[in-house]
């Protein structure tokens, strides 16, 4: 599908459906930014949705934070197959210190679209709160995207593990 680009300047008359969702995914971002902090789950779930959607496969992504829930940078980490993505806690703490970040949002999608939270997602999430404390760095939230979204704060599950 093509459509028709009149509202950006400097970009190719024709877009196609990628590069659409790449420009709303930094229309989102850049919202997301001017907010200043994320607060709450439901402000950081439009831009994961637009980043994480409409994947065939999954990809576990972090969004680092300052102390003060501040947006440092969102990162794609891993990348997996139709219905799950090996997480290295080693690479998400590497991550964290390169961007020097205090909190840090989770992500991941089932390509599915199921939300269900799995076993092997509160594992890892538990895993990787272990890991990030001993660097004093907190997980505020797991976010599960598909067809709606799951979050684990929310669902107080955060704090459980």
């Amino acid at each position: 599908m093509q459509i028709q680009e009149h509202a950006i300047s400097n970009t190719p008359a024709l877009l196609d459906d990628e590069e659409v969702l790449n420009w709303a995914s930094r229309i989102l971002f850049s919202r997301l930014k001017r907010q200043g902090k994320v607060t709450n789950p439901a402000s950081a779930v439009d831009f994961l949705r637009s980043k994480l959607g409409a994947r065939e496969r999954e990809v576990f992504a972090v969004i680092y934070l300052s102390n003060s829930n501040e947006i440092i940078e969102y990162k794609e980490l891993f990348f997996g197959t139709i219905n799950a993505a090996s997480v290295y806690p080693r690479e998400v703490v590497k991550g964290v210190l390169k961007s020097n970040a205090a909190n840090v949002i989770l992500a991941h999608n089932h390509p599915s679209g199921s939300c269900d939270i799995s076993d092997a997602d509160r594992y890892i999430t538990k895993k990787l709160i272990d890991a990030l404390a001993l660097i004093d760095v907190q997980i505020l939230d797991h976010i599960v995207i598909g067809d709606s979204y799951a979050s684990f704060a929310e669902r107080g599950i955060i704090n459980t593990l």
